[in-house]
């Protein structure tokens, strides 16, 4: 049973998991969809969505007796983070492409190729989708995959790499899926959540890896 069974959230946010929130963008389907996911005393908060008066309390709620942090996978996923971070003082985490885009954040932490987190959580830099792109692994017990606008679910069962005109780099787009596959570990169980596209998905919001064809890589 979660912990979270007797409290009560708004409509803003959604429990895919006992452990794992998903916040989809008031946009629908062309909108930033970011995740809550509880990993002990440094819960994460992965991209940054709309924000409202009901976010903001369920956020609370959500990281109560914990040290949250923000992580920022995308420079289409920062939205409000300057105003998150002023009304909750989280910690932000960006790769190092995008850090002058947040000069107002404090504190903001930057990476190079890789981060490690004391939850165990591991980020890895996935330039393409945007300059400072960049997926985030959450292992066992977790194992999910958090892949930003790197990978969109296409349909069903299916996840792919998508080239939009807001794709700032197609080919090391292409170059980072070679190195996400050598890097991540090929697990049938792992699940991938995606930063955008979940109108493909149907309820249950997560992809299985197996829905990656990893032919698209070349």
């Amino acid at each position: 049973m979660s912990r979270f069974s007797s409290v009560d959230f708004s409509s803003s946010i959604k429990e895919v998991r006992d452990w794992l929130w998903m916040i989809p963008s008031q946009k629908g389907s062309l909108g930033t969809v970011s995740w809550w996911l509880d990993c002990g005393s440094e819960p994460v908060l992965i991209d940054c969505p709309e924000i409202s008066v009901d976010l903001i309390n369920d956020l609370k709620k959500l990281s109560e007796g914990s040290l949250p942090r923000i992580v920022l996978t995308n420079r289409n996923s920062h939205g409000n983070v300057s105003l998150l971070n002023k009304e909750l003082g989280w910690p932000v985490l960006i790769q190092e492409q995008e850090s002058y885009l947040l000069p107002e954040i404090r504190p903001l932490e930057s990476f190079s190729e890789e981060a490690k987190m004391s939850s165990g959580l591991r980020v890895l830099w996935t330039p393409g989708p945007t300059p400072g792109s960049c997926v985030v692994y959450a292992p066992p017990p977790w194992n999910v995959l958090f892949c930003g606008r790197l990978l969109i679910p296409v349909a069903k069962d299916q996840i792919s790499s998508v080239r939009t005109r807001m794709t700032f780099h197609w080919t090391m787009q292409k170059n980072s899926l070679k190195k996400l596959r050598q890097w991540i570990p090929s697990d049938p169980l792992l699940m991938l959540a995606s930063g955008q596209g979940l109108h493909s998905v149907g309820r249950e919001n997560l992809v299985p890896w197996k829905a990656w064809d990893s032919s698209e890589i070349g």
